[in-house]
């Protein structure tokens, strides 16, 4: 067969596996590669708002709410918050966002170990909740 036609030949499943998973790890790699920029936040609506106007946005926690969250986990880690757009609701402006929050190194029933809590609420470009229909 020419070269041609040997890349024309299917692939074995085994094939596709091992290129599925190079290119996994090297997206994995180049996103670690590469820190996120975090904004400076006191509080999740900048946060929020930012998300629903650019899809995402990643924050770190800062002042009087992280030193409360950084004692009362024994940690001093920074509180890294990302938000995603899931998707858009019925009410102009108003978006379903998902957000993580992440803090490494926490003490919780005397073990240390690297916590995250991801819940979604229902939030408007405006800083107000969506009314109920």
């Amino acid at each position: 067969a020419t070269e041609g036609q040997q890349l024309l030949r299917p692939m074995k499943s085994s094939t596709y596996n091992l290129l599925g998973m190079l290119a996994f790890l090297t997206m994995a790699q180049s996103a670690a590669a590469q820190p996120v920029a975090r904004m400076e936040v006191s509080e999740i609506k900048p946060l929020l708002i930012r998300a629903i106007e650019l899809g995402s946005a990643h924050g770190v926690l800062v002042g009087v709410g992280a030193d409360y969250v950084r004692r009362q986990f024994d940690a001093t880690a920074p509180i890294e918050i990302d938000v995603r757009t899931l998707h858009a609701l019925p009410q102009a402006g108003c978006r379903r966002l998902e957000i993580t929050t992440r803090q490494r190194d926490v003490l919780e029933q005397g073990k240390r170990s690297d916590k995250a809590l991801t819940y979604q609420l229902s939030f408007c470009r405006d800083g107000r909740f969506p009314e109920k229909r």
